[in-house]
């Protein structure tokens, strides 16, 4: 097995992971912080895919065009062109606002097709290709994919589900 075959079904993990922390969420749960300073899920969600997209695409691709917008869903969601999140101030985050779990779902599903022809493009060799990553600096491809985005997926999916729990929803399915 190759690692870019062993990434791949983690992701894949990740993605239905990401996907079933939002079923059954209506916009109030979505948007549901415990207190000042805290991120909501809809916060989360969106940072993590909109870094996905920004890192698979932008960043390893080349300067390829983002899914967000390609397909335009900044436009759609009245949201930032470029922003991904990071070094957003609390006030900002919490700010942030998605209609709906439902109506994020289609852009989501875009990023993991994305992610998944990327994966399938690469060798265990092009792992190996230096990229910069702002504000981290220059990393190797494996890292970007194994530590900017599915360590940091899996961090942001943690929260999810605390967040869920906090609400008296089911948390982690473990």
């Amino acid at each position: 097995m190759t690692v870019v075959e062993l990434l791949g079904p983690h992701f894949e993990r990740l993605h239905e992971s990401l996907e079933g922390a939002t079923q059954d969420l209506t916009p109030e749960r979505l948007h549901w912080r415990p207190s000042e300073g805290c991120n909501h899920i809809a916060f989360s969600l969106w940072h993590y895919v909109r870094t996905e997209d920004n890192l698979i695409r932008f960043v390893l691709q080349n300067r390829r065009t983002t899914v967000w917008l390609e397909q335009g869903w900044d436009e759609r969601f009245g949201l930032d062109r470029v922003a991904q999140g990071t070094g957003m101030s609390p006030e900002d985050a919490a700010a942030l606002r998605l209609p709906s779990a439902e109506e994020f779902l289609p852009y989501m599903r875009a990023v993991w097709q994305s992610t998944e022809e990327y994966l399938s493009s690469i060798t265990d060799g092009d792992l190996e290709n230096i990229f910069t990553v702002r504000p981290m600096g220059e990393r190797p491809a494996v890292q970007v994919l194994m530590e900017n985005l599915l360590t940091h997926g899996f961090s942001h999916l943690g929260e999810m589900w605390v967040l869920r729990g906090l609400q008296g929803l089911k948390g982690s399915p473990i």
